[in-house]
């Protein structure tokens, strides 16, 4: 009797070959498999699979065949009308393992698969920790440029408070010295009451004995 986990491990290449014979039911002979297919920038939930194709392929799209390892269910991506060579995985699982086909899409049908492709997610916490002291982040950037307006703001404000300053200094300055003219003739009056009269000839006058 065959145990229930090699009987499981047995149906996912099976649905794997069931899925290939469907592909090449509408096989267009004339388009060759996507070559060089790498997965870019992988992270904890997503990744980037990017492939090429030979010059003069009629290609108007492409379709992408996702699947764990070890695990029966695909997931199917297809698009048409583009001329894009990557395509963005989504909603992936933390450190798992996932195996990746690509296929080119024309008008007489669909291209071959490419050669599977396996690569695994990175761990949140190896990513926390490969983040180097020089990678910023967008809400890192987003705090940097509230810091940034908060002293720009105060710094327009200093200037604000010091031209203030400098008005009423001048205003203060043009007060004093509009009352030195007045201040200088007061000090020659009272100066002129005290001094010793001048006689008509020339002497001083003196008074009879």
């Amino acid at each position: 009797m065959a145990e229930p986990g090699s009987s499981a491990a047995a149906v996912v290449p099976l649905l794997l070959l069931c899925f290939l014979a469907v592909s090449s039911v509408n096989a267009d002979p004339l388009l060759s498999a996507p070559l060089n297919v790498t997965i870019r920038e992988i992270e904890v939930n997503s990744a980037m699979v990017t492939w090429e194709i030979l010059e003069g392929d009629p290609v108007i799209g492409f379709a992408i065949t996702q699947q764990k390892k070890d695990v029966r269910m695909l997931r199917f991506i297809q698009e048409v009308n583009t001329t894009t060579r990557s395509c963005a995985l989504w909603d992936l699982d933390e450190d798992t393992e996932y195996i990746v086909h690509v296929q080119s899409i024309s008008m007489g049908g669909s291209s071959p698969p490419s050669e599977p492709v396996l690569f695994r997610t990175a761990k949140e916490s190896e990513k926390m920790s490969s983040k180097s002291p020089d990678e910023v982040t967008m809400e890192e950037v987003g705090q940097a440029a509230q810091l940034r307006a908060g002293e720009l703001i105060i710094i327009v404000v200093v200037l604000i408070m010091w031209a203030g300053v400098i008005v009423l200094f001048c205003r203060q300055y043009d007060i004093i010295k509009d009352n030195e003219p007045n201040n200088n003739k007061d000090k020659a009056k009272n100066s002129s009451e005290y001094s010793t009269p001048e006689h008509p000839r020339g002497g001083l006058l003196r008074s009879n004995v």
